[in-house]
């Protein structure tokens, strides 16, 4: 029943923050720069941005308010997210400054992630939270110090994995709405808790109301980045780290695709997809945004659910 609370609750409180947050931002002229070469996109140049800080600030308190086990991993694992998301406040905010779709460079902003991974990794093997669970099973073994480059790799991994992802209206935040909520549900069922995991799930929710098709905020680096730190400190300090790319397919396909494009292009001239991420394959291919985000959606959600298969 707390879980349900807790997720009605970030729910409602990520609904009014947006809703607020909308005006806000607008005012201070927070709006998105729109790539050239996405010409779909062109029409969304303006739409106002940032929008992580609303639905971040929504999951954060509602999980302070329903956690029953303030435990040092449940405020690592807020630190760490809103770490990642003050890295990407950063980013966004000097793409405001320049008036132009360039923030933190390349090798800035991948030192911020790298040092936030380190500082995590350390927590978990100082921590004792070097445990490793197999999914789809019960079979657990402890790993130790080797957490460490493990932790780096996973948060480096998934940050850019959630921000590649953050391509269409709905895209991230439905695929992240429903990551967290499986992910949170797994928690529960191995005694570990799960209600920041279900407070994320929830302010995803409520952000999603404005930010579907068509979009009237968008979540920015500022959310993308914060989510994928919060996936990464979640399952890692669970022990749960080889759920994220189940649970997290949909941040890897985008990922893997940048990769073989970027390395097939060198090598050939040539491109395997019309555009990478492959979201925007599909979108040159005729899908459209909504249908594109529903079908990712709903494969994060089966994913997800399958997880859940040894408990039932």
């Amino acid at each position: 029943m707390r879980e349900i609370l807790c997720i009605l609750f970030a729910f409602l409180l990520s609904l009014a923050l947006t809703a607020a947050a909308i005006p806000l931002l607008r005012k201070v002229g927070a709006g998105q720069n729109i790539l050239g070469y996405v010409k779909e996109h062109l029409g969304k140049a303006g739409t106002p941005t940032m929008g992580g800080l609303a639905f971040i600030a929504a999951a954060s308190i509602a999980a302070v308010l329903f956690s029953d086990a303030r435990d040092k991993p449940f405020f690592a694992a807020l630190a760490v997210g809103i770490g990642y998301l003050l890295v990407g406040f950063l980013d966004d905010l000097l793409k405001k400054l320049r008036g132009k779709n360039l923030g933190l460079r390349a090798y800035q902003k991948i030192l911020f992630q790298l040092a936030i991974a380190v500082i995590a990794g350390i927590f978990c093997c100082r921590e004792g939270l070097t445990v490793l669970r197999i999914p789809y099973t019960r079979i657990s073994f402890d790993i130790g110090w080797w957490m460490l480059p493990l932790s780096v790799f996973v948060f480096v991994a998934t940050v850019n994995g959630v921000n590649l992802t953050d391509g269409l209206d709905g895209l991230a935040g439905s695929v992240s709405a429903f990551f967290f909520l499986s992910l949170g549900a797994l928690m529960r069922l191995q005694g570990e808790g799960g209600i920041l995991a279900f407070a994320l799930g929830g302010a995803l929710a409520g952000f999603l109301v404005f930010n579907t098709n068509r979009a009237s905020l968008f979540m920015g680096d500022t959310g993308s980045l914060s989510l994928g730190g919060f996936a990464a400190s979640l399952a890692l300090f669970s022990g749960n780290a080889l759920v994220i790319p189940i649970a997290g397919a949909a941040f890897v396909l985008s990922s893997i695709s940048v990769i073989l494009q970027v390395i097939y292009y060198k090598k050939t001239g040539k491109r395997i997809f019309l555009m990478a991420p492959i979201h925007h394959h599909f979108q040159e291919k005729g899908y459209s945004e909504a249908k594109i985000s529903y079908g990712y959606a709903v494969f994060t959600a089966m994913l997800g659910l399958s997880l859940l298969i040894p408990f039932a």
